[in-house]
């Protein structure tokens, strides 16, 4: 992923829901159905891949 692809603007829904765009899923190698953690750090927001077993 280059320095331009680190940063997108994503639109929060109605129902308080983001997207994570495409790029970010295959590079943390997300798929559908899988859980990530949010962490709130100061002003912040991490999003942390975790696997429930």
């Amino acid at each position: 992923m280059s320095v331009q692809e680190n940063e997108v603007l994503v639109k929060i829904t109605s129902a308080g829901t983001i997207s994570i765009p495409k790029q970010f899923r295959k590079y943390m190698d997300i798929q559908k159905g899988e859980y990530v953690k949010l962490i709130l750090a100061n002003d912040r927001l991490i999003i942390r891949k975790i696997t429930i077993s």
